[in-house]
């Protein structure tokens, strides 16, 4: 793997997006219950759905993908992009993808 940080961040996020080409597509939500587990249902552009778990053969790599293990590395991201100004667009995209979503 290469040592140039501009292509360590290109090679992850085409990683990334590879990823989530081949996973169950949507914007994903927690909606109700399924044996006393929140059901996660992907809800399309085109209004249909699809429950998340069974599309599960879909969707394991990118759950294990973005784990809690990213968590740090995505919040010093932020704080770190947050004081260089102007902000990083993509920056911004991402922080309000995740505020909609976060409790």
């Amino acid at each position: 793997m290469s040592t140039d940080p501009g292509e360590l961040l290109r090679t992850a996020a085409d990683r990334l997006d590879a990823l989530a080409a081949r996973t169950t597509s949507g914007d994903w939500r927690a909606s109700g219950l399924l044996a006393s587990r929140p059901e996660v249902v992907a809800h399309r552009s085109d209004g249909s759905t699809e429950h998340v778990a069974e599309a599960r053969a879909n969707t394991a790599a990118w759950i294990a993908a973005l784990s809690p293990a990213l968590a740090a590395p995505l919040a010093a991201w932020l704080r770190a992009a947050a004081s260089v100004h102007p902000v990083d667009p993509a920056a911004t995209v991402l922080a309000r993808a995740l505020l909609d979503r976060l409790p």
